[in-house]
């Protein structure tokens, strides 16, 4: 009769419930943020790309200690 108190201890005890319950809120937000960024991988890339031109100044020049690698 032991095997079944502890059995049933382990049933009725919630204690795991709420951080499934995290982890599913979590998922439910992680995961579409992620099937949006890898759809829209080329446009943010590119915008992306375009403030960083802006923060170097916008020109296309190589800087002098680039060795073209």
């Amino acid at each position: 009769m032991s095997i079944r108190k502890e059995i049933m201890k382990i049933h009725n005890d919630e204690n795991g419930a709420d951080m499934v319950e995290y982890i599913l809120v979590v998922g439910a937000i992680a995961l579409p943020l992620v099937a949006v960024i890898i759809w829209f991988w080329k446009d943010i890339s590119a915008w992306a790309g375009r403030l960083w031109n802006g923060v170097k100044g916008g020109t296309t020049e190589t800087d002098p200690g680039d060795l073209g690698h």
